[in-house]
């Protein structure tokens, strides 16, 4: 049964085009306008407002929920404070991601933890004799994305009491006398905030936004707009840029923290005293240098684009809908040596850009690497050079 997130009956009457997706079961909406355009320069000029209902939700708490999470989360929840939230991910024993998510912490013994895959039985498992209790939430909770320069104006007028929350920060609120979290967290790489809500206040939660943002020119923003934003701000995607390690068949499948650019939560490894899952394994990698994978961005020579495509008598394409698949990477010699999963024409770039997996000896930035695209059912080999991630990332998303 496809089911509906508690914001549809708004989602449902904005959605003129009558594209959907199923994300988790729900319905999520591909785009709400004929060009998806207008919802991607929203969230980049003004603000874009992202029903992000389908994300798994659990409430993790109990005296020894700190001490639970330590010993599963790749990174060191120690260092979340109450009132803050972390992006991190969690690994099997031999180091390989299982997924990633956003976990937010309410107090010292209270966490509500994200995920694009259900995980419950997963993480029940391990709890063992410890004082932790575990309940999926997702159905009691509505979450809505409001991401741009104008969010934080924009949810300042709902909330005031959010306006000097700090990046990755959360907050208790009210809109009206409706009671809500609101988080600087989002999936966009810009300023944003998500605003987590009871499922049976979520229409009116979504009404009163609307209500003080229309002045700005908001609208919402569907799952493409969502997708171009997540690229340029070097966000990776489950199924897309890597696969979860309980799910692979092999290990070509599977990545580990080092792999997909997450090395920087951990950094303080040495100093670290966690006995966490894949710890042992991502030491081993750490000190033998076994990494077979970088994860880089590209940036596509838009000169050579333009030849490719005009010799074969075309216009050249700027498509902006983002491409998810195997787009092979070669050397000079033409040697396959990696591949690029998520690759999209930039509008705020203008510049084709993808998300690239690529050996590390090729991976340094600046590294010149041949792009094979398929143009009149020929392959041709496009002239690209290795980019840090993100591409896009404004000040404003952490000042």
């Amino acid at each position: 049964m496809i089911r509906e997130t508690p914001f549809h009956p708004r989602t449902s009457a904005a959605n003129k085009t009558g594209l959907w997706s199923h994300w988790s079961g729900y319905l999520a909406s591909d785009r709400y306008q004929m060009s998806d355009k207008f919802e991607y320069f929203a969230i980049r000029n003004s603000a874009g407002v992202i029903d992000t209902s389908p994300l798994y939700k659990y409430r993790i708490y109990g005296a020894d929920a700190e001490g639970f999470l330590a010993g599963v989360l790749t990174r060191d929840i120690r260092k979340c404070r109450p009132g803050q939230a972390h992006y991190t991910c969690w690994s099997d024993d031999e180091g390989w991601v299982i997924e990633d998510g956003v976990i937010l912490r309410h107090s010292e013994d209270e966490f509500l933890l994200t995920a694009a895959e259900p995980n419950l039985a997963y993480f029940t498992a391990l709890k063992g004799g410890l004082q932790v209790e575990i309940e999926d939430v997702s159905d009691d909770y509505g979450a809505l994305a409001i991401q741009g320069p104008y969010a934080r104006e924009i949810l300042s007028r709902l909330a005031p009491e959010m306006s000097e929350i700090g990046y990755f920060h959360l907050t208790p609120a009210k809109i009206g006398d409706i009671a809500v979290t609101i988080s600087r967290t989002g999936y966009t790489g810009d300023l944003g905030y998500e605003i987590w809500v009871g499922s049976d206040d979520a229409v009116a939660v979504w009404d009163r936004l609307f209500e003080v943002a229309a002045p700005y020119g908001v609208i919402p923003a569907g799952q493409t707009a969502l997708l171009i934003t997540r690229i340029e701000a070097g966000l990776i995607l489950i199924d897309v840029d890597f696969y979860s390690s309980r799910y692979a068949w092999n290990d070509d499948q599977r990545a580990t923290a080092l792999e997909l650019n997450m090395g920087w939560m951990l950094r303080d490894l040495e100093g670290d005293d966690r006995h966490f899952i894949g710890r042992t394994a991502i030491e081993k990698e750490i000190a033998d240098g076994s990494s077979r994978w970088k994860t880089v961005g590209i940036m596509v020579d838009w000169q050579e684009w333009a030849r490719v495509h005009n010799e074969r008598g075309l216009v050249t394409p700027k498509d902006h809908t983002p491409e998810h698949g195997g787009m092979m990477l070669y050397d000079d010699e033409v040697q396959r040596i990696g591949w690029t999963p998520s690759f999209v024409y930039s509008p705020v770039l203008q510049r084709h850009i993808g998300i690239a997996r690529l050996r590390p000896e090729h991976a340094k930035p600046g590294t010149k690497v041949g792009l094979e695209v398929t143009i009149d059912h020929r392959y041709e080999v496009v002239d690209s050079y290795v980019s840090r991630l993100p591409f896009y990332n404004p000040p404003r998303k952490t000042a």
